[in-house]
């Protein structure tokens, strides 16, 4: 199951678990922790915490959710920043293993992490988030889970200052505002302005007109029409991953994409799927500019430059840069819809 990211309140996700960053001696603090504390039921929660004592740093321990909607939270202790000379990521990625393998262990499905130690413990928020990013992915390539990470607002992590340049400038130089589509598709060209591919499909339909045999042009059937009909999506993306050599759990999940979703995919040859959808599959297929938009058009969409989306991933299929999560980063800090999920 995927990754997301999500703008939310924690403890207000409807989740199984939910994860607490929190001290060594489990007591109550301020900030996320404190919120988590007082939407649990403030008596009952520290009750809890106190009866299993402590809990080392990059360790997980497990109380009832009491008045949250989680069954469960999942309480980790996350590294102090140091400068990164005392061992910070490792330990921060021993966070999100040890409270994957805890919630795994009890069978929950879905769970939500804040950035652990990116707050008052001073963790780089970038570093953090690609901690947490690339330690989930790999989890969730064994495993079956579906993995929130819950940031309050935008400014609770950021992309690197030279990406989120790199593709703002891409948008300022690319992007093209509907109004101008429009008026150019609308525009009425002088003679002399006609374009020459233009008086090249007149003068070929008259030709046609003046010398086509009467029965050339004799109007198709329905059935005819629906006799030409060309590859629908599920074919050509079970195609594609055979021809790229991909199993299909490989796809799906680098596609950030839900085991069912791609079932119903496989199994119906007519499924239509959401644009984001299509696009994950490129991006796990790896697929060239030419090749996305080419699977995109099985499915009816296409990409535009008067599509602030489109234009994200165009740039970073030109990159070469298939990570999805890095991509799904920049959509959410240009508020954007994810891929995947």
């Amino acid at each position: 199951m995927p990754i997301e990211i999500v703008r939310n309140d924690i403890t207000k996700m409807q989740v199984d678990v939910i994860v607490n960053a929190t001290n060594t001696a489990l007591q109550k603090d301020g900030g996320v922790y404190g919120a988590i504390f007082s939407a649990a039921g403030e008596e009952q929660l520290q009750a809890a915490c106190n009866n299993i004592g402590e809990c080392p740093v990059g360790q997980a321990v497990m109380t009832d959710g009491f008045q949250l909607q989680a069954k469960q939270i999942i309480h980790t202790v996350g590294p102090i920043w140091q400068g990164g000379t005392a061992n910070e990521e490792t330990l921060l990625k021993e966070c999100y293993k040890n409270s994957l393998a805890l919630a795994d262990l009890q069978g929950y499905h879905s769970i939500a992490f804040p950035l652990i130690s990116s707050g008052i413990y001073g963790y780089p928020k970038e570093e953090a988030l690609q901690i947490a990013i690339s330690t989930i992915s790999a989890f969730l390539l064994e495993h079956d889970m579906h993995v929130y990470i819950v940031v309050y607002d935008k400014k609770a992590f950021g992309l690197s200052e030279k990406l989120f340049t790199s593709i703002h400038e891409y948008i300022d130089e690319h992007y093209v505002e509907e109004n101008d589509l429009r008026f150019l598709h609308n525009r009425q060209f002088s003679n002399y302005e006609l374009p020459q591919v233009v008086e090249a499909e007149v003068l070929q339909s008259q030709v046609f007109s003046e010398e086509a045999p009467v029965e050339k042009r004799k109007k198709r059937s329905l059935e005819d029409v629906l006799n030409q009909l060309d590859e629908s999506f599920s074919v050509r993306l079970l195609r594609l991953i055979d021809e790229k050599e991909k199993t299909d759990v490989e796809t799906y999940k680098r596609a950030n994409i839900d085991r069912r979703l791609f079932s119903r995919i496989r199994n119906s040859v007519d499924y239509t799927p959401h644009k984001k959808t299509v696009i994950a599959f490129a991006i796990a297929l790896e697929l060239n500019l030419d090749e996305t938009v080419d699977l995109l058009s099985k499915a009816g969409y296409t990409l535009s430059n008067s599509s602030k989306f489109d234009l994200i991933i165009k740039y970073f299929i030109e990159e070469k840069n298939f990570n999805i999560h890095e991509i799904n980063e920049a959509l959410f800090t240009f508020d954007q819809v994810l891929l995947g999920a």
